[in-house]
């Protein structure tokens, strides 16, 4: 039985996957981030743990890279600062995690003679559509802070492939989507805003447009690519080749809440203007050349599940704060 590494396993696409990789039998081992509350972040939703081991740390430190690299067969390196807005902030921390942090693991990965390794990227390093759809030949355009440091990531990644051997592929994935997803991004906001009763939807860009997948077809890929790529520094995107603009996903989140609610475009939801991403649409048919991939859930079934989620999620806090007396 394979034993498999994942960085960012308490985060919400890593939380998936390594319950799926658990599901089909895979031993798994999660680097979750180390706090002083030992919370294990949305591991904690996974039922059967029997095969998982949590282990707490940085990537940003290279000794305990070495330390929980040398009994893996695999690695999926996943995690990473991801939000957009506080990149703006904080353009630091971004290079410390992403791209030193990405360094740390392909050093430690060859050092330990990991067999395979794939690293995660972001279809926000594309930027703006040049040309629809995207393929992994699409110009590079670091818009944010968060692009720049993947852009670097990647290009790091790839270097220990073809300087030192390392057995790698890069996974870039489109807007992914889906149950346990943080509150800061685009569908779970719209979501929030339903449940708490507003009287109005406060988002900011309506016009732009992005690919949608929902989280366990991502999960899938990332597993295809597992079982199938030749890790010799290939880039595989991982979408769903569609479109939907921020004004279509309200419409498809009032469907399920049977409201129709006016949209308010708010100054301090927008990017910076030459930051803003426009227009997001994936080429998966390469994975589907290697594997065979495609998408699996609809746009309409992923909000749905999504929403079913957070509604119960927010049920749940409600019943908590009133069991404190809040």
């Amino acid at each position: 039985m394979e034993k498999i590494l994942v960085t960012g396993g308490e985060g919400f696409i890593g939380s998936h996957l390594v319950e799926m990789l658990l599901e089909i039998g895979f031993r798994v081992k999660s680097l979750c981030l180390y706090n002083s509350f030992s919370d294990i972040g949305w591991l904690a939703e996974i039922r059967n743990r029997s095969n998982l081991e949590i282990v707490f740390g940085d990537v940003r430190d290279p000794k305990i890279c070495d330390q929980i690299t040398q009994d893996v067969d695999g690695i999926f390196h996943l995690a990473a600062l991801i939000a957009i807005p506080y990149s703006y902030m904080a353009p630091r921390s971004y290079i410390d995690t992403n791209i030193i942090g990405t360094q740390n693991i392909c050093d430690s990965a060859l050092k330990n003679n990991v067999k395979k390794l794939i690293t995660m990227s972001t279809s926000e390093v594309y930027g703006t559509a040049q040309k629809v759809p995207m393929s992994e030949e699409h110009p590079l355009q670091a818009q944010s802070p968060y692009s720049a440091s993947k852009i670097a990531a990647d290009s790091i990644a790839y270097s220990y492939c073809t300087s030192f051997g390392l057995p790698l592929t890069i996974a870039r994935p489109f807007n992914t989507f889906g149950p346990r997803q943080s509150r800061r991004a685009i569908i779970p906001t719209i979501i929030s805003q339903f449940l708490s009763g507003m009287d109005e939807i406060h988002v900011g860009e309506i016009q732009s447009t992005r690919d949608l997948t929902f989280v366990t077809d991502t999960c899938r890929g990332l597993i295809d690519l597992y079982k199938k790529s030749y890790f010799n520094g290939e880039i595989y995107n991982i979408g769903s080749n569609s479109e939907y603009s921020i004004s279509q996903i309200i419409e498809e989140v009032s469907k399920y809440f049977k409201r129709n609610l006016p949209i308010v475009q708010k100054n301090e939801r927008m990017r910076p203007k030459k930051s803003e991403v426009m227009r997001l649409v994936c080429d998966y048919s390469k994975i589907n050349s290697l594997s065979g991939f495609t998408p699996q859930v609809t746009l309409q079934r992923g909000i749905s599940e999504t929403c079913q989620w957070m509604s119960q999620s927010h049920i749940n806090a409600a019943l908590q704060q009133n069991s404190y007396g809040i």
